[in-house]
């Protein structure tokens, strides 16, 4: 059955975004140290990684076998809308309370959805019996408070930012049990855990 999975890199104290982070400053400052793991010669590589037989490999095999994406606006946007197209054609949504800018509105993969529910719902849709892959953090809060979010991935760097954009802040002070079923130690230092929500 498809699952909304969370994939998010984090520091060890929580934050998936350094200080200072804007539109022209995505992950914040210092915050590319979240994503090396996925580097290869300092270029985000995937495929490279995906050949090399590794844990790491292991994971990006993992979230580019989703079948559909969901993300929030401050994640797609800043990214450049990932040109049009995350991974191998699949639709991609986007949660925003406002139409799109008009650089993303002609995207064809890509649907602006202003509520979190309808954007999972059409996103397991989309992706049949494949899992979804979910981005960011604001997506990540409404989707938990809403019930909608199904399975987390974190993958945790090995170092301490003491500041900048945190993954969890401002989540309801109802507490949220979780499952782990899995943890992987990859190459690089970064840890992969994976939970299942408990409802």
């Amino acid at each position: 059955m498809s699952a909304t999975v969370l994939y998010m890199s984090m520091s060890l104290d929580g934050f998936i975004a350094g200080p200072n982070g804007g539109p022209d400053n995505g992950l914040g400052d210092g915050g590319l140290r979240l994503h090396q793991w996925l580097m290869t010669g300092g270029d985000l590589d995937l495929e490279a990684i995906r050949r090399s037989d590794s844990v790491n490999g292991e994971i990006v095999d993992e979230f580019m076998a989703t079948g559909a994406t969901v993300a929030g606006r401050g994640t797609f946007e800043p990214a450049g809308g990932w040109g049009g197209d995350h991974h191998d054609g699949v639709p991609i949504f986007i949660l925003s309370r406002h139409e799109p800018a008009a650089e993303f509105a002609q995207m064809p993969l890509v649907t602006y959805v202003n509520d979190v529910t309808t954007a999972m719902r059409r996103a397991k849709e989309a992706a049949g019996d494949k899992d979804v892959l979910v981005h960011g953090a604001g997506t990540a809060r409404l989707a938990l408070a809403a019930g909608v979010l199904d399975e987390l991935e974190l993958h945790v760097i090995p170092v301490l930012f003491g500041q900048g954009r945190r993954l969890f802040e401002g989540l309801a002070r109802e507490q949220i049990e979780l499952q782990r079923t899995r943890i992987l130690e990859g190459e690089g230092g970064v840890t992969h855990m994976h939970y299942r929500v408990q409802r």
